[in-house]
């Protein structure tokens, strides 16, 4: 059953400026949040009245707007947070242009004297498929003298910084050699459904790890109690969903038709889209492979 107006309200409020640490210094918390499950059921029906309709009928209703990609309906709530994160991790955030930003100010203000710190061990090397990804993290102890470095070079430009001030440099001019790492805090608003695409993009295991614990906190710790049936139908339907292209169902298509499941690496390589043949590198080939072997289609 759906909490009542009260339990809702209870739960909004024990949620509201509680903050889930990130990282070493960052965190989430929600400031405000407008709308429930009901709300979406209500803008899909639009006269929707409270008690015509049964629970079950509002869970199936938000499964198929999701399932078929009827995204108004989750434009109808918003959700308010503000977050302390790298200023890095902060550039990939506001790519998405669909929310409303309020950050803080080091024109106005001091920058935060926080700056990401990189242990010894969870330094990551760089991956060889994946231009803009990372691998595995190097053995901490040949991860100790970057963690060293990084210490003393943050701890340096914080020291430029400040004496730039006692000397009277201006704030805004003060700041321009501060690291990246500097942690910055900002008022996010941004409705359901554009909060659902963030989620599904910065979840998925391909994004940057540092925005991935963000997201998964924002989405576990704050979406899913808010939003029961939208957050179950999300997982079914976007964070643990596959999608199909035309080339892979003729793939598959073409597989099945061998009688070998699961098929080999050569047998898959005989039935692939003709418009890969003959090419050394195929990202297209790869994730259809990779597709393949999660269905259990395809084996080494």
């Amino acid at each position: 059953m759906p909490s009542s107006a009260p339990d809702r309200q209870s739960l909004v409020e024990s949620l509201r400026w509680q903050k889930f640490p990130v990282l070493d210094d960052g965190h989430v918390a929600l400031v405000d949040c407008m709308g429930d499950d009901a709300a979406v059921v209500q803008a899909a029906r639009v006269s929707y009245g409270d008690g015509t309709r049964k629970v079950s009928d509002d869970r199936q209703l938000i499964r198929y707007l999701l399932r078929h990609a009827h995204t108004t309906p989750f434009e109808m709530a918003e959700l308010k947070f503000v977050v302390r994160v790298p200023m890095d991790c902060w550039r990939q955030w506001v790519r998405h242009r669909t929310a409303n930003i309020n950050e803080y100010s080091t024109r106005y203000s001091l920058a935060i004297d926080s700056m990401q710190a990189t242990h010894d061990g969870e330094w990551r090397s760089q991956a060889t498929s994946n231009r803009q990804g990372s691998d595995g993290c190097l053995a901490p102890a040949a991860g100790h003298r970057f963690t060293q470095s990084e210490t003393e070079l943050q701890s340096f430009s914080r020291r430029v910084y400040e004496e730039r001030l006692e000397a009277g440099i201006a704030r805004e001019q003060a700041r321009k050699d501060l690291p990246l790492s500097t942690y910055t805090e900002a008022y996010w608003k941004i409705d359901l459904h554009n909060l659902l695409h963030f989620l599904a993009l910065r979840m998925d295991a391909h994004a940057q790890l540092e925005i991935r614990q963000y997201a998964t906190t924002i989405g576990e710790k704050i979406v899913q109690p808010l939003f029961p049936l939208v957050w179950e139908a999300f997982v079914d339907y976007r964070l643990e969903a596959m999608r199909l292209t035309r080339l892979d169902r003729e793939v598959i298509r073409r597989l099945a038709a061998t009688g070998t499941v699961p098929a080999d690496r050569e047998t898959f390589l005989t039935v692939q889209d003709p418009t890969w043949q003959g090419l050394d590198r195929c990202r297209e080939r790869d994730e259809c492979w990779n597709k393949l072997a999660a269905l259990g289609l395809v084996s080494e």
